[in-house]
């Protein structure tokens, strides 16, 4: 199956923007005019590694429309270090064993420079074995399982979103306060699903709660009447779901058509857009965390999406989400980075990234974001949401969510994941340079 798709290199290669938008809106700023200062120069190569199939194929979708908007910017403005920015994309499937054969013929192979994207922190975690192995920079744009940050890290490996446990300090402690304390656990049966619902149960725990039951749901579920029935005869006070993809959108359609929305109390630890984008209202019951909202009352925010909507004029999500925002943040970033190393070089890069102090107001949130250097994990606002009130649903159909609260990043800092995080030296990682 892989040797299919792989034999399409070349293809996927010259239409960049293939399934996710129109292929003239990313070569268009350059195509006609960039004059290359020598011979000898080379674009840029960025392996694009987020899903186009499996569980997170929308959101693998929106991850590379950030990205590429964040390229187009830059070869727009001659691209970096006089160098265009090209792509290379290859399914991962949401399947980590994918993962890594993509990230293996990606560099060994196509010669790129660096690699991103990232949905299912399984797939991440594989990735980011081989981009170490090689010395590879690999920005995990989107998959957000504590271990990312934590005993899973990696000098070369970057992670752009928050992760459960960011998630859960948000959001953990009011929903106890609010709701109750007898709680029940449900939980994708793999590595994000397990680490986030593990940071939950330690929070309950800390704050005198009770977890009546955990139960695990495979990916790919479609049909959630026996967890659901299991729910109802367990009564717990508050549902903790760490389900996502097209599995969520499947739970929450159930879980509304059973009139379970509104008791017991839904706690959904993140919410990516794409799994909800287009649901009634009604679906999207309890609170949820994210990172970013195309309605935030922040300067800046405004023009950013009328910059999505301009580039990505044909594609049916009509405004941006956390995931589209994360890819475009990490992209713009590594490629900003490039321009202060004065380099490709895998170490100089690197040490340009650590510890990177991001304004808030370049980051369109409330509070400044930074890298941290001993987890390479960034450390930004978490806002909790909920749906939003009709009339304003029915004024702006995308309007799907409402701020209620937000938490700077020293209040929900992951702890467990600075202690368990051993990056490899400097040393110990290869050098590589594009």
């Amino acid at each position: 199956m892989i040797a299919g798709k792989l034999s399409r290199r070349k293809l996927l290669k010259t239409t960049a923007l293939a399934g996710v938008g129109a292929v003239t809106t990313f070569y268009g700023p350059w195509k006609h005019k960039r004059v290359y200062a020598q011979a000898t120069d080379k674009p840029i190569l960025i392996g694009l590694t987020s899903d186009a199939s499996g569980q997170y194929a929308n959101s693998g979708a929106s991850d590379r429309r950030g990205m590429l908007m964040a390229i187009q910017e830059f070869n727009a403005n001659g691209g970096v270090l006089g160098r265009r920015v090209e792509t290379v994309h290859i399914d991962t499937e949401t399947n980590p064993a994918t993962g890594s054969r993509v990230a293996e013929r990606m560099i060994t192979r196509d010669e790129v420079g660096f690699l991103a994207g990232a949905l299912s922190s399984g797939v991440a975690n594989a990735v980011s074995q081989v981009a170490q192995k090689y010395g590879v920079i690999y920005l995990n744009t989107n998959s957000s399982s504590p271990s990312e940050a934590g005993k899973d890290c990696h000098r070369t490996k970057f992670v752009w979103d928050g992760n459960g446990t960011n998630f859960a300090q948000a959001a953990v402690k009011s929903a106890m306060e609010t709701y109750g304390d007898k709680w029940l656990l449900l939980t994708n049966d793999y590595v994000w699903g397990h680490n986030t619902s593990a940071a939950t149960r330690e929070l309950v725990d800390a704050f005198g709660g009770t977890i009546v039951d955990e139960l695990m749901v495979p990916q790919g579920t479609r049909d959630f009447t026996s967890y659901l029935l299991t729910v109802q005869q367990a009564k717990p006070q508050v549902v903790a779901a760490a389900v996502g993809g097209d599995d969520q959108k499947a739970m929450r359609t159930q879980v509304a058509e059973l009139g379970m929305g509104s008791e017991p109390a839904w706690l959904n630890n993140q919410q990516d857009w794409p799994d909800v984008y287009g649901l009634p209202l009604d679906n999207l019951f309890g609170i949820f965390g994210t990172t970013w909202y195309y309605k935030l009352d922040l300067p800046g925010v405004p023009e950013f999406v009328a910059q999505y909507r301009e580039t990505y004029p044909d594609t049916a999500m009509r405004s941006p989400g956390n995931v589209f925002y994360n890819g475009y943040m990490a992209m713009r970033e590594l490629l900003r980075a490039v321009e202060r190393a004065d380099s490709t070089n895998n170490i100089a890069v690197i040490k340009a990234l650590e510890g990177l102090k991001m304004p808030a107001a370049e980051r369109m949130q409330h509070h400044d974001a930074w890298i941290h250097p001993e987890t390479h994990q960034v450390q930004q606002t978490i806002y909790l949401a909920t749906a939003n009130d009709k009339e304003a649903w029915e004024a702006d159909n995308d309007d799907l969510f409402k701020m209620v609260a937000m938490e700077d990043p020293e209040t929900i800092m992951d702890q467990a994941s600075l202690e368990a995080c051993k990056l490899e030296s400097y040393d110990d990682t290869p050098a590589y340079e594009q």
